[in-house]
């Protein structure tokens, strides 16, 4: 295609706009409500799921060592359960640390044992994969040395049942919402395109090619998916950088924490962007095509 050509079908993709009027607007409407509405669960379903991972990832076991076992057969313990093929990290914590973190942890509840303490020392274990950690704790609980673990063995299915269903429904949501806005960005595009189907007609009529009669549609499919993009890109970006500012101490935690805005807000907003000018380019060529055989 010479490029006088792509002018001309530039300019008159845009002439297009301007004459459909209240059609262009009601399109750019609908693919600036249809995409905010994507990107926003879009957002709130990446967050989701990396809260979920990290909750997973912060299942661990706690393996309690038999009482006066000696240094050579803690050493023995740890080289075994560091060489087991699931297991990522091993680290001992004698009685003094484990005390001191209770006691942190819970105040000065435990304050008066601090003389006599009476806790074990301790392994804490973590599993390569976070569904490992049930057949872990089996394998460390079988060591002779081991007098019992503690790894949340009556939650931890209902923990990774919750998080895999989250995810499986955010996903669903998610393709879902793609789809409805697929379906009535597409369908209101085409309604500015019917709007001039005696144009379409009329060039055919005086001998104008299917392309040379597409390619302004085309066009103008694409600027109303991409001027309608920049609407949520714009308003999810700001938004989204806001409440990460403000989102105060909880959810900014080490096990609720945000994912920080710059790469996720890019790759959001290219998806947006990607989807409004597929859709838009989309919607025009499907209306256009059926008013070609003349």
């Amino acid at each position: 295609m010479k490029f006088k050509t792509m002018l001309r079908h530039l300019r008159e993709g845009i002439k297009n706009i301007g004459r459909s009027g209240w059609m262009s607007f009601a399109s750019i409407s609908a693919v600036t409500v249809m995409l905010f509405i994507v990107g926003f669960f879009l957002i709130v379903f990446v967050n989701g799921n990396h809260i979920a991972s990290a909750i997973e990832n912060n299942v661990e076991i706690r393996a309690f060592i038999e009482r006066g076992t000696g240094e050579e057969e803690v050493q023995e313990l740890l080289d075994e359960v560091r060489a087991l093929p699931e297991v990522e990290e091993v680290i001992f914590i004698d009685k003094e640390e484990g005390l001191e973190s209770l006691i942190a942890s819970t105040g000065e509840v435990y304050e008066s044992i601090r003389e006599e303490n009476p806790l074990p020392d301790a392994l804490r274990v973590t599993a390569a994969s976070p569904q490992e950690t049930e057949a872990v704790a089996q394998k460390v609980n079988h060591h002779d040395y081991v007098s019992n673990v503690s790894y949340g063995a009556d939650v931890l299915p209902d923990l990774f049942k919750l998080t895999n269903t989250s995810r499986i429904v955010g996903l669903v949501v998610i393709l879902g919402l793609l789809l409805t806005a697929m379906f009535l960005i597409s369908n209101t595009i085409k309604l500015t395109i019917v709007a001039r189907k005696k144009e379409i007609q009329i060039m055919k009529l005086v001998g104008a090619t299917n392309g040379f009669v597409r390619s302004p549609f085309l066009v103008e499919g694409a600027l109303l998916g991409t001027f309608g993009s920049i609407g949520p890109i714009l308003i999810l970006s700001f938004g989204y950088q806001y409440v990460y500012s403000n989102s105060g101490d909880f959810l900014q935690s080490s096990l609720y924490s945000l994912l920080e805005p710059g790469q996720l807000i890019v790759q959001v907003s290219l998806l947006l962007l990607a989807v409004g000018l597929i859709v838009g380019i989309w919607g025009s060529a499907m209306s256009v095509r059926k008013f070609l055989n003349v």
